[in-house]
This record gives structure tokens, sequence and C-alpha cells, in this order.
């Protein structure tokens, strides 16, 4: 059930016409996914994660993203990967359950209405963890939808 609930496709953001990254987010964590150019060998990549910043590029050169984020991340369990010539860069969000409207702060903002639908995803997710035997996958809001980390006194925190 919980996987019904889970994104169901990324976002993408461009810079112009060029596909920079793409991302998803969770109750816990943001993902980012970065095609990696060809023939580049992947000791070469780093990815350097602080509190509320990301740095990512290939050694030697200017850093591909150089970015402050939307909002704080715990550094001891975020993490990156390369697989399938994508990088892999896993945000652990310090404030569960905040809807972040994109991973970089002040670029490539979910609309509104995608912003929406991500707080009501989100919203969903917290109802599906803290009630796990009921099937939340097919509910729905009418009106706003609350703010999945304050709602009813808060989520429950690590």
């Amino acid at each position: 059930m919980a996987e019904k609930l889970a994104p169901e496709k990324r976002h993408k953001f461009f810079h112009g016409s060029q596909k920079v990254f793409e991302w998803d987010q969770t109750l816990e964590e943001v993902n980012i996914y970065i095609n990696l150019p060809p023939n580049v060998y992947s000791k070469l990549f780093y990815c350097k994660i602080l509190s509320k910043h990301v740095e990512v590029g290939i050694k030697g050169n200017p850093p591909y993203l150089n970015h402050d984020l939307y909002s704080h991340v715990k550094t001891d369990s975020s993490f990156w990967t390369i697989e399938d010539d994508i990088l892999h860069v896993t945000l652990q969000k310090r404030d569960k359950g905040q809807t972040w409207p994109s991973p970089i702060q002040g670029q490539g903002q979910l609309d509104p209405m995608a912003a929406d639908m991500e707080q009501k995803r989100l919203m969903l997710q917290r109802f599906q963890e803290e009630n796990p035997g009921f099937d939340f996958s097919q509910a729905q809001f009418s009106g706003n939808c609350p703010d999945p980390r304050t709602f009813m006194g808060g989520m429950k925190s690590d």
C-alpha cells in the first residue's frame, strides 16, 4: 500500500533547454538524479553534502552544482551513489514531512499546482505511516491540504 504513495514521477529541473537534474521526495528525504557525461571514470566524480549546501562535480573542474539547499539536511544520514551512469544524491530532511518546492534554494521551484499535489501526496504518506493497516492510496483532499509537518500536533521524529 505504501508503494502506491511513493513518487510516481520525478520532477525535472532545466536551465534553458538543458536538463540539469531530476528529483523527487518522500516524507524523510529528497533525491536528486544527475545523468553523468559519457567517458568519464566514476572515480573522478565527487559530491559534498553540507547541512544546507551541495556541491557536485568532476575533480579538477569547476563544480557542476554548487548551491544552497532549500532546507537543512542531516549530513550523517545523507549520501550519494553512482549507478547506471546516474549520480544519485539522497538528502535526509532535517524536518521530516517538510514539503520542498525544489532541492535547490531559488531554482526550479514547482509551480503552485505541482507543489499542492506534492504536499497532498506527502500528507497521504504521513497518514499511511501513522496507520499502517489502512490504505490511503485512493484518498483525496477537498480544499487546502494541511502541512504534513504540523497537522494534528506534528510528526513523530527520530
